[in-house]
């Protein structure tokens, strides 16, 4: 086949490209510029799209001996990701810039471009795995690597995205694909992984958006109140710094009654009202989530396990789907999961698609 490598200048994208090659493949690395400004990006490696990154990306081209360009991608980037991050936040919900990116850019954007070219699949170094399912369609599983597993970021792909992906790295662990980079000659083999958000220079989530919103933020500012009470107990500088389950940065004026930490268990940005309460506020066994996405065909109803977080937990959950509707019954109950986030729904190892939480219920007291 011939496969674009997604190369973002680190280990993973690396060696997934050595090993596309190795398995014989006509392959051609490629780097995504996702930046207006690069230069206005992080330094020292922290991100996946900065300068250092794309040189970084470019040498371990040289040394597997492949052809390499970059692909400008920045005005799409910047409207179906960037803008999408800032409107999420302003609408009180809290989106996963990394799985939009997969949906939006490197299995929407990145692939299309490559069919167009004449290429058969985009190769990544993400830890997922495909197999063949028993009707012959391509099914999308977890990695060997429990720590590593990346399905729940690739759990917006469809069938057709699905069929013409590679991932090569789903059955190895991180500690074997460093030691291969080495092996390999790669400079990049012990090179940090990137956590922080790629757009957001400082980590500054909150910071950030005060400085990009501008007028389009639903507020300035507001209250923090207790929420089984109604009592103001704080103020804040818009609501779109917070998300559900926060606890840090809070900085309350008033103490809590029962002196237990505080919380924030709901955000309403039209009132600019910021509430908070106990950590037992935030246990939730009731999802109702929208947009869905299937990896194959949608279930009508599902007992299977879901996942809320990149690298969280797996919950027992019943799952039923009516049309663009997904309902979410969680056997075992989940703390501060918000709005915007992602809720992804496995049987066994195998990821069977993906909804966005609009709505939560709370467990009762």
């Amino acid at each position: 086949m011939r496969v674009v490598a997604a190369m973002s200048g680190g280990v993973d994208s690396a060696v997934a490209a050595a090993r596309a090659v190795e398995l014989g493949h006509e392959v051609t690395g490629v780097h995504l510029a996702l930046s207006r400004n690069p230069a206005s990006y992080r330094s020292g490696a922290r991100g996946c799209c900065t300068i250092e990154d794309a040189n970084d990306a470019r040498r371990a081209a040289d040394v597997i001996g492949i052809p390499f360009y970059v692909w400008d991608l920045s005005e799409r980037f910047h409207e179906d990701v960037v803008e999408d991050f800032m409107d999420e936040y302003a609408a009180g919900r809290t989106p996963n810039p990394c799985l939009r990116c997969n949906e939006k850019i490197k299995f929407a954007a990145v692939l299309d471009r490559a069919l167009a070219l004449g290429f058969d699949a985009v190769a990544t170094g993400h830890y997922a795995q495909l197999r063949t399912g028993p009707d012959g369609a391509v099914e999308l599983h977890r990695a060997l690597d429990e720590g590593k597993d990346q399905s729940y970021v690739l759990g917006v792909l469809d069938q057709q995205q699905l069929a013409h992906s590679v991932f090569p790295l789903g059955g190895t662990s991180k500690a074997d694909v460093r030691a291969e980079a080495a092996e390999r000659g790669l400079l990049v083999a012990d090179k940090p992984d990137s956590h922080d958000i790629c757009f957001v220079a400082d980590g500054d989530n909150a910071g950030w958006l005060r400085e990009k919103l501008g007028d389009r933020a639903p507020n300035h500012g507001g209250d923090i109140v207790e929420d089984a009470s109604g009592t103001v107990v704080g103020s804040h500088q818009g609501t779109y710094a917070f998300t559900i389950g926060q606890r840090r940065g809070l900085r309350l004026g008033t103490p809590a009654p029962d002196g237990k930490p505080r919380f924030v268990l709901d955000i309403e940005p039209v009132t600019g009202t910021v509430r908070v309460g106990p950590r037992e506020g935030l246990r939730v066994d009731r999802i109702s989530a929208d947009r869905p996405r299937w990896c194959g065909s949608p279930p009508d109803r599902l007992e299977g396990t879901v996942q809320l977080r990149a690298h969280g937990a797996e919950h027992r959950a019943v799952v039923t789907v009516d049309g663009d509707r997904v309902e979410v019954e969680l056997l075992d109950p989940a703390e501060g999961i918000a709005a915007g986030q992602a809720v992804v729904v496995y049987d066994g190892t195998r990821v069977v698609g993906s909804a966005t939480i609009a709505a939560t219920q709370r467990v009762p007291a």
